[in-house]
């Protein structure tokens, strides 16, 4: 009775060890392409997007574990500056030779990223650039993934309008973001007859005395609705100094634009609790079984991963993220892209030179695949 135990034990482990070849040499075929990431992982939008884009290179090839390419991610902390971003993409093609970039995540770092990506021939992916601003017509490396803050201008109109509103001031922070979307409000509120008369202007760099004073401007002024297009930075202090101002009181109207809307679940406390009664606009995501599925991996794998951080709820940007992945990941697949580096420009290499870096070789068909792709 032990003979057939034996045979079977032996072609089991044979059986094993076949597949485990076959799988390694299905391995060893793939080809890796290297696709960089530039994120500011101190912010919230950062750390939920980092998180996002990992479980979507899993979840993506648990379902396609056939396909020939597999994305390599190289994640670069940009922080919030211009600079320390236009140095990580300069960083990413010249050391890492990736094929395309996700990022960076604001719209003022973008602005200078995407000139980089137009000349070095590399696709520019960002999931939280909304800046209207920034456009293909600039460099048509430069490939959005979300919807751009124009898209708002027509709801906040019509609350305008419901309302009866026959004068509204804008408070925008004084960025890429910020002044990007005012052409596109002055003109909606012109077509339903509503003034704007005063838009108030604030650098990032504006101490809490110094809003005070713009706030105190506007009550002199008697000025009572307010449209405030800004960051969670910068808006959560405006909201609490209006309060100490005593303009969030009976009299006055507010309406924030998604910039704040997407997450005002994690401004805390003290600052929901200044801002009750404030109108918001956000895009909205339908509700699906799928969703609520992930939602429910990320929260487990989020506050597993990194328990110091108090973020329990999933925003829009995260999810912005995992689908530009797919996307991307898709579009890799449909190019046939190979391995391959920058061809040289005939000059001396340069370290932080972009014309020292040449031009990707497979960045315009990638391109291509990336804008045709639909999932």
């Amino acid at each position: 009775m032990a003979m057939p135990k034996q045979k079977f034990t032996l072609r089991f482990i044979t059986f094993l060890l076949v597949n485990l070849w076959c799988k390694q040499m299905v391995i060893m075929a793939m080809e890796i392409i290297p696709i960089g990431v530039v994120l500011d992982l101190n912010s919230t939008v950062g750390e939920i997007a980092e998180s996002c884009i990992s479980m979507a290179v899993s979840d993506f090839y648990a379902v396609n574990d056939d396909f020939k390419t597999r994305l390599a991610l190289f994640t670069r902390d940009s922080s919030s500056d211009v600079v320390a971003a236009t140095s990580s993409v300069l960083d990413l093609m010249k050391n890492e030779q990736v094929h395309a970039i996700i990022g960076p995540l604001t719209s003022s770092q973008a602005k200078f990223v995407i000139e980089l990506g137009g000349k070095a021939e590399v696709p520019i992916v960002s999931f939280s650039a909304t800046s209207p601003t920034l456009s293909a017509t600039r460099s048509k490396y430069f490939v959005r993934t979300a919807q751009d803050d124009s898209s708002q201008v027509k709801a906040i109109a019509s609350i305008v309008q419901a309302y009866g509103w026959r004068e509204i001031v804008p408070i925008y922070e004084d960025t890429e973001y910020g002044n990007g979307l005012v052409p596109f409000l002055l003109e909606a509120f012109q077509e339903i007859d509503t003034r704007v008369p005063y838009g108030s202007r604030i650098p990032l760099f504006f101490n809490d005395t110094q809003i005070m004073r713009e706030l105190d401007k506007l009550k002199v002024m008697q000025k009572s609705i307010f449209l405030v297009h800004m960051t969670a930075f910068l808006g959560s202090r405006l909201f609490l100094l209006a309060k100490d101002a005593g303009m969030m009181s009976e009299g006055y109207a507010w309406i924030v634009t998604d910039g704040l809307s997407a997450i005002l679940d994690r401004v805390g406390y003290e600052i929901m609790d200044s801002m009750q009664g404030v109108l918001g606009v956000k895009p909205h995501i339908p509700a699906s079984k799928k969703l609520e599925s992930f939602k429910s991996r990320w929260r487990k794998n989020f506050t597993t991963s990194k328990p110091q951080i108090k973020i329990n709820e999933l925003n829009l940007f995260g999810l912005w993220a995992y689908d530009t992945v797919w996307a991307i990941a898709v579009a890799v697949e449909k190019a046939g892209i190979v391995h391959s580096g920058y061809v040289k420009p005939n000059t001396s290499e340069s370290t932080v030179d972009i014309a020292g870096l040449g031009k990707s070789e497979m960045g315009p068909r990638l391109l291509r695949s990336i804008l045709s792709t639909r999932f």
